[in-house]
C-alpha cells in the first residue's frame, strides 16, 4: 500500500479552489503586518504577495485570463 500522490495533489488543488478567497485575505493581512513592522520595503512585500497569489491561482487551476491578477492589498 503506497501513497497516491495524484490523489493528494487533487485534494490539495480542491482545497485551494474552495478556500482561495480566505488564503488571499490571509496573504493581504500578512502583508499589512509585515509593512507595519518594516519601513521602506512595501514594494518588495507587495511583489511577494502578488507572486504568491499568482502561484495560488495556478495551483488552484485558475489559469484563465484576468484571474490571479493583482489585487490591491487590504488593511
Amino acid at each position: 500500500m503506497g501513497i497516491n500522490f495524484d490523489e493528494l495533489k487533487n485534494k490539495a488543488a480542491e482545497a485551494l479552489r474552495d478556500n482561495s478567497d480566505k488564503i488571499e485575505q490571509g496573504l493581504d493581512k500578512a502583508a499589512g503586518f509585515a509593512k507595519s513592522k518594516t519601513s521602506g520595503h512595501d514594494a518588495q512585500i507587495d511583489g511577494g504577495v502578488e507572486k504568491a497569489k499568482d502561484f495560488l491561482g495556478k495551483l488552484a487551476g485558475n489559469d484563465k485570463p484576468g484571474e490571479g491578477q493583482p489585487h490591491p492589498p487590504q488593511q
